[in-house]
């Protein structure tokens, strides 16, 4: 059973709202909805913690930045004995289309510095985890420079049905598993990747 959701992100007020941020807006809402709040830990991640049917649930917010994400994971499995298959990797992913969800039960970092820290930290492939897609990325621009920007004004509606999506295949991961979750979320949100709008120049740029 999946005992700990962690959300990839990058902690600071100048990253909220930003594409690489999505797995912290995950949890956010998910948080929200059973009533808690993220707190600090002894270690490098903000926790929140919730027991459900017997079993303790937590939701982990890494503080490491994206880029050593792995340290903060490798910290929770220890302190409560977990294996990598205990978890629910969350982030944002630009190798598939904006308002998607794609959940697997491992595989490569597919590109994702967050992903690819915590493979080396644990040492395995198999990492359940769960991708929100925010591509594709428009010609000429920068990947970094993307991920870490804001979304399009006329993306918004999108990206908070897939956050909600998003959160029903947590809580359905919870109660079933991943595997499980995969034939049943694994699959576009109501607009396709044909009718994602095209950017507009609106995009705020606050983040670095």
């Amino acid at each position: 059973m999946i005992s700990a959701i962690i959300g990839l992100g990058n902690i600071g007020k100048k990253y909220e709202g930003t594409r690489h941020n999505l797995g912290f807006e995950l949890l956010n809402l998910v948080a929200g909805k059973w009533g808690l709040k993220a707190s600090p830990t002894d270690g490098d991640y903000y926790q929140a913690e919730k027991e459900w049917e017997g079993h303790q649930i937590r939701l982990i917010w890494p503080t490491t930045y994206m880029n050593n994400s792995g340290l903060a994971v490798s910290q929770v499995l220890e302190k409560y004995q977990l294996s990598p298959n205990d978890l629910l990797i969350c982030y944002d992913d630009f190798n598939i289309s904006l308002g998607t969800i794609r959940i697997r039960t491992g595989g490569s970092n597919g590109g994702h510095n967050g992903m690819e820290s915590i493979i080396y930290n644990l040492g395995t492939e198999e990492v359940p985890r769960l991708r929100m897609g925010v591509g594709p990325i428009p010609a000429g621009i920068d990947p970094i420079s993307f991920v870490l920007n804001r979304f399009y004004s006329n993306e918004s509606e999108i990206v908070n049905k897939m956050l909600v999506n998003a959160g029903e295949a947590v809580l359905y991961s919870i109660n079933n598993s991943a595997a499980k979750a995969m034939s049943l979320y694994n699959r576009s949100a109501e607009l396709s990747a044909n009718d994602n709008p095209a950017p507009d120049d609106t995009q705020n740029s606050g983040a670095v």
